[in-house]
């Protein structure tokens, strides 16, 4: 999919993502090794919009398995339509049942779900498997053998294995370990808060028609509350966010009437709000 490392920063620009180079990096040989890509780092720092950028890089489908506690392998990897099969046995009541049976487990029968789906059929996939931290820790199990070998064992029709390896994706917010045997089998990419340049970059290209200088004060601003002990600091997407708001506001500049009327955007806790309206000293930024 890619020729080289810059490559990777180039043709994720494209698609308005800014990669730093060790994302680059990782994604490059994430691709060119083969290998799922977990990707950990706090909510809102563009996780999920990689695994979206590179599909839309590679002109694959985008099949997201979104985790979450109690996800099972029914939704995760199949599961039979029970309905269509009661219609079919309800048709063919003059038939035996071993000739019944072997209609009914079929293809026709079979509702695939993300992880089935992503390694049938020879065009391009790219899986994104979502805060894997918050299934259950049974899930990955099942996850294992899909990532080992990109097959997948359907009892009732044999070992389907995939033709064309799709590029695999995971993200994780890091809220429990995930097993030391799921991360062997994949490359490691932390993506964490970027550094004042890069963000600016970032607001630049995501709010274009925001002021240079107003999207400097935006990036100060949220890295002085980053540097603050809040319960939920500021991402990258609340300062997209932030910019946006301040562009319909149509504030040309920072003051603290507009900084204490739209702390909302960026801090999503009473507490964190009050602290920073305490703390925050705009002159001092």
């Amino acid at each position: 999919m890619f020729t080289s490392v810059a490559d990777v920063s180039a043709r994720l620009a494209e698609t308005g993502y800014l990669a730093s180079p060790a994302v680059a990096t990782t994604v490059f040989l994430a691709d060119r090794l083969g290998k799922p890509l977990l990707v950990e780092g706090p909510a809102g720092v563009g996780k999920t919009e990689l695994a979206k950028a590179v599909a839309e890089i590679a002109g694959a489908e985008l099949i997201r398995l979104q985790c979450y506690e109690g996800v099972d392998e029914s939704r995760a990897l199949y599961e039979w339509n029970h309905a269509k099969q009661l219609l079919r046995i309800s048709a063919g009541r003059d038939e035996t049942w071993d000739a019944t049976r072997s209609d009914i487990f079929s293809e026709e029968f079979l509702l695939p779900r993300p992880l089935l789906t992503a390694i049938r059929g020879d065009d391009p996939k790219v899986l994104l498997i979502d805060e894997t931290d918050k299934a259950d820790v049974e899930v990955e199990g099942l996850l294992l053998e899909v990532l080992s070998d990109f097959q997948v064992t359907v009892p009732e029709l044999g070992t389907i294995t995939a033709t064309r390896r799709p590029f695999v994706v995971l993200t994780s917010n890091a809220s429990r370990e995930l097993s030391e045997a799921l991360r062997r089998r994949c490359l490691f990419l932390h993506i964490g808060f970027p550094d004042a340049e890069l963000e600016r970059s970032i607001v630049r290209l995501k709010v274009p028609e925001l002021d240079a200088a107003l999207a400097e004060s935006v990036v100060r601003v949220v890295g002085a509350l980053r540097a603050m002990d809040l319960r939920k600091v500021p991402s990258v997407s609340e300062t997209i966010d932030w910019a946006r708001t301040l562009l319909a506001l149509g504030a040309d500049t920072l003051d603290e009437t507009v900084v204490r009327d739209s702390l909302g955007v960026l801090l999503k806790h009473q507490d964190d709000v009050l602290k920073a309206s305490a703390k925050l000293d705009l002159d001092a930024i």
